[in-house]
């Protein structure tokens, strides 16, 4: 694989040069866009909007912009006096349990390759380090001209490391929870946990992407000169229709259970005892209720026409 970043990591005064490498690949069919009348490629030129001429790629720098619109050139040289004590080392500066890291900060994932014969004995201390501790290391490096947070952690005989968003980078999930007050009952409780452990677990091996293949055999099939996919009958729609929870969910532990060859009956549920209580009691006060109407209509038959 490719590198696509050369520095060394910073472990306290130990120095370990590494390669960076990409670890995840993008499998996306990707498309072009095209004039629709004579089938031509449509692409992009940059323009300078002062003269409309087209501006090539040497001629382009770059400017911060002002609330008011105004432009401040910044150049290279003006990046690279800037203090980066980060711009060819993966300074570590903490190991923490890797819970402590919030799922929602991490972007791409690298793998550090050892550079070099020298690079392999503390290569190989740094990881078994974090194996034993069962910790991961939290780093500071810098890519693509800026600084950035990353967290280390061992995969199979790899140091890998993700990306890590800045805490002020991550915003509050203000305004996205449900405003409505809801209450959900034990026995909607009882039939999702029901569904949850009849869904069980997954090998995430076994996942693919179907959307890919289809669109990988509808350009197989019309560059053969068929036609394309005939598009599935849409069903009907379901958002904003109130639904039947309870039997919605036992739908779904019936459906799961016969996709796993299990049997499809679903346990009902028994009552509460406070809902047995109140049932007995509503029953006793029909009993007594019958008993007295019963003479009534004796007496209302005997009664002439």
């Amino acid at each position: 694989m490719r590198s696509i970043w050369n520095g060394a990591i910073s472990f306290g005064l130990v120095s370990i040069p590494i390669k960076l490498v990409n670890a995840t690949e993008s499998r996306s069919v990707s498309f072009r866009q095209i004039h629709t009348e004579d089938g031509g490629r449509v692409r992009y030129k940059k323009v300078c909007e002062l003269d409309g001429q087209e501006v090539a790629a040497a001629e382009i720098g770059k400017a911060y912009e002002e609330a008011d619109g105004t432009m401040i050139p910044i150049t290279d040289e003006d990046l690279a006096a800037l203090p980066l004590p980060t711009a060819k080392t993966i300074e570590i500066v903490a190991f923490v349990p890797a819970g402590e890291i919030d799922p929602l900060q991490m972007e791409a994932a690298y793998y550090l390759s050892a550079n070099g014969v020298p690079a392999a004995k503390p290569y190989t201390l740094l990881r078994e380090a974090l194996k034993r501790s069962d910790k991961v290391a939290v780093a500071k490096f810098a890519l693509r001209g800026r600084e950035r947070l990353g967290m280390l952690r061992v995969v199979d005989d790899v140091i890998a490391m993700h990306g890590l968003l800045w805490p002020d980078e991550i915003r509050a999930p203000e305004g996205v929870a449900p405003e409505t007050p809801v209450t959900v009952r034990e026995a909607e409780l009882d039939l999702a946990d029901a569904l949850m452990a009849t869904l069980g677990e997954v090998d995430l091996g076994t996942l693919h992407d179907d959307y890919r293949t289809a669109v990988e055999q509808m350009i197989a099939a019309k560059a053969e000169g068929g036609e394309a996919v005939a598009p599935p009958t849409p069903g009907e729609e379901g958002g904003g229709q109130v639904i039947d929870l309870m039997a919605a969910l036992e739908n779904s532990v019936r459906a799961a259970k016969e996709a796993r060859g299990e049997d499809a009956e679903v346990t009902e549920l028994k009552p509460r005892a406070k809902a047995a209580k109140k049932t007995t009691a509503k029953k006793t006060t029909a009993k007594k209720t019958t008993a007295k109407k019963a003479p009534a209509k004796k007496a209302t038959r005997k009664r002439p026409a």
